[in-house]
């Protein structure tokens, strides 16, 4: 079965029910050694694809991971960039705000981290969780030192949004590519991986009982995602809802979506000079004498 993006996109302007999105499609490998293949094969097609955006050195990507805990994001990120070049890729996990973060807007610490043209950057959770875990405990917001009047909690998630596209689409029209990946994880398989890391004393550092208060909230959260995935997927900066329950077809899914963006891009390695062509001969004559 051939992968086709299309049908995890997110059509923009639609309303989002999660329910209505499988967390686990039929999977598109046959066996353990067919998957490794597949994924063996879009690894080395990224790195060739990461390889010619970075000498082209016009476009970036940004490459955004969002969901619930336990659905794999890390994972996703360590298979599928596997073959990259480190010089060429740089991944930041973003956790709670620090008090230097919190004096400025909630875009701003994202910002800093946007990578250079010729890069691909990597968000394992962003400036989305200001309208997810933000918006789920309202409290965070309280702490965040707006102005009152801002506070208004009938327009604040309204506001978010209209920031984030206008900074999506500011990022495509000077040439960074934004993919957004929420990984759907269905809330039985989060109850047997949660099991699996209490059982496995090399994964219990994964584990507090803070997961456990987040999962009372599935609801709030799944509520959350489905405002944020209907207001922000655009064609330009598109979200993709990607089956999390069987791991290695999400990674798949995931590699997948990457290598047709990158396809899309109108790239070419830099073509030489007529004059930097005759120094590299007389350079290339001097090296065999």
């Amino acid at each position: 079965m051939k992968i086709n993006p299309e049908d995890f996109y997110v059509p923009e302007g639609e309303k989002v029910k999660l329910k209505k999105w499988p967390t686990h499609v039929k999977p598109f490998y046959k066996s353990k050694e067919h998957y490794e293949e597949l994924l063996g094969e879009h690894v080395n097609q990224l790195r060739k694809k990461q390889d010619l955006l970075y000498a082209h050195n016009r476009y970036s990507l940004l490459l955004i991971f969002q969901a619930m805990d336990a659905a794999g994001k890390d994972s996703a990120i360590e298979h599928v960039m596997s073959g990259v070049n480190p010089q060429g890729c740089q991944v930041y996990s973003f956790k709670h705000p620090s008090t230097e973060e919190l004096q400025h807007d909630f875009l701003w610490r994202t910002t800093r981290c946007l990578p250079e043209r010729g890069k691909i950057g990597i968000f394992n959770r962003s400036y989305y969780e200001e309208v997810l875990i933000v918006r789920v405990h309202p409290e965070i917001l309280q702490s965040q030192g707006l102005p009152d009047e801002l506070l208004d909690k009938k327009d604040i998630w309204a506001h978010r949004y209209q920031s984030i596209r206008g900074l999506e689409r500011h990022l495509f029209q000077n040439g960074t590519r934004v993919l957004k990946f929420y990984l759907h994880l269905s809330k039985e398989e989060q109850r047997k991986r949660f099991l699996r890391r209490i059982d496995r004393p090399e994964k219990n550092w994964k584990f507090t009982t803070d997961d456990i208060r987040e999962r009372k909230l599935w609801k709030e959260y799944t509520e959350a995602y489905e405002h944020c995935l209907a207001e922000t997927s655009t064609r330009q900066s598109p979200w993709f809802v990607v089956p999390a329950d069987d791991k290695p077809n999400a990674r798949l899914i995931v590699s997948r979506v990457i290598l047709d963006t990158l396809g899309e891009l109108k790239m070419s390695y830099p073509k030489p000079s007529t004059a930097h062509r005759k120094e590299l001969q007389v350079i290339r004559k001097s090296l065999v004498k």
